[in-house]
């Protein structure tokens, strides 16, 4: 059964008289498209880390047998030299592929704050009811992700590309430390040269993650900012 128009006309969209025409089935349907989009990105999300963390898993549990089998010696670091690399090849790839999802989340959020805005056009008297913020700046995306302003240190930190960047570069060291060991270093050159690939990858690691999200955010102009 149709309802009754209400007797109060809703306000204009971008200019547009609302009064009789779907906008808002047609902004609820985007509305969905979007969310669906984003919760495959998730699910993507989830599960490049699961398998990046299931072959580390594997990788880790393969050096332990090889060497309760073999030892430490010249059959073990064959087989870290093959194993290892292959690992964090799958790692630096998974690193990457987390950023763009990430940023791709962004722009999700961005575009279900613009729609939200436009049901406020439609309806100003719904806006104590919504949490979620209804702007497209960085105020308003850290709201609809956090419900908050600002986030802290301990936010970001457990962000997964974060914590796969910290696994690469702890990857990236024990394979340092390897290759040192089949050339015959010494114990104190193996563990200096470890620690300082292990930092040099979590930095690097971490400013082409920067980079990436700075040219995203560079040019972008919120068009509904708090």
């Amino acid at each position: 059964m149709r309802q009754q128009p209400s007797a109060r006309t809703p306000p204009p969209l971008d200019g547009v008289d609302t009064t009789g025409s779907p906008h808002a089935q047609f902004l609820a349907t985007e509305h969905w498209s979007l969310l669906a989009t984003r919760s495959m990105t998730w699910n993507e999300i989830f599960s490049r880390t699961g398998t990046y963390l299931t072959v580390l898993s594997a990788t880790v549990i393969a050096l332990s047998l090889v060497a309760n089998a073999a030892g430490f010696g010249q059959s073990f670091q064959t087989f870290a030299l093959l194993v290892l690399p292959v690992a964090l090849l799958v790692g630096v790839g998974t690193y990457f592929r987390l950023i763009e999802a990430d940023i791709e989340d962004a722009w999700l959020v961005i575009g279900m704050n613009r729609l939200r805005h436009a049901y406020l056009e439609l309806a100003p008297e719904l806006e104590p009811y919504f949490v979620a913020s209804h702007h497209d700046d960085a105020q308003g995306l850290l709201k609809t992700y956090s419900f908050r302003s600002r986030v802290g240190l301990t936010h970001w930190l457990s962000g997964s590309p974060v914590i796969v960047g910290i696994i690469n570069a702890v990857v990236t060291g024990v394979l340092a430390a390897v290759i040192c060991e089949a050339a015959d270093a010494g114990v104190t050159l193996r563990t200096i040269a470890g620690v300082l690939a292990a930092v040099a990858t979590a930095i690097l690691l971490g400013i082409i993650g920067y980079r990436k999200v700075r040219e995203v955010t560079r040019g972008y102009q919120p068009r509904f900012p708090s």
